[in-house]
Formats: C-alpha cells, sequence, structure tokens
C-alpha cells in the first residue's frame, strides 16, 4: 500500500495535466478532454474505495490523532 497510493495519486494528476493539454489543442472539438476527466474521476473513486478497504482489511491503520477531543 506504501507504493500503490502514491503511484494512482501521481496517475490522477498525470490524467488531469493531459485535460489541460487537450482542452488547449483541440479548443473542444474533440472529446479527449472529458475521457480524461473521466479517468480521473474513476482513479479518485478507486482510490478512495481502496484506501477504505485497506483498512477495513488491516493493511493500513489509524494514526491514532483524536479528532474533537480536547
Amino acid at each position: 500500500m506504501k507504493w500503490i497510493i502514491p503511484i494512482v495519486l501521481l496517475m490522477i494528476v498525470a490524467s488531469l495535466g493531459s485535460a489541460l493539454y487537450y482542452m488547449m489543442k483541440d479548443r473542444g472539438n474533440s472529446s479527449r478532454m472529458v475521457h480524461s476527466l473521466m479517468l480521473r474521476i474513476g482513479l479518485s473513486l478507486a482510490l478512495f474505495i481502496g484506501i477504505l478497504l485497506a483498512h477495513y482489511f488491516g493493511l493500513i491503520e489509524a494514526t491514532g490523532i483524536k479528532v474533537g477531543t480536547n
């Protein structure tokens, strides 16, 4: 899990960068930007669900920071 999370985050940023590139290059004449943004949303959801499952199965643990206590 140490390597999977940063790799997926880099893939999300790369997808966002490719959407920006397609937006500037195509000037709205193709759907490549939309597909790139859809890929980014899919990767983000997969990462979130993966983190939840990894926590559920004990692959990662909470940091122990208490929220809302003084």
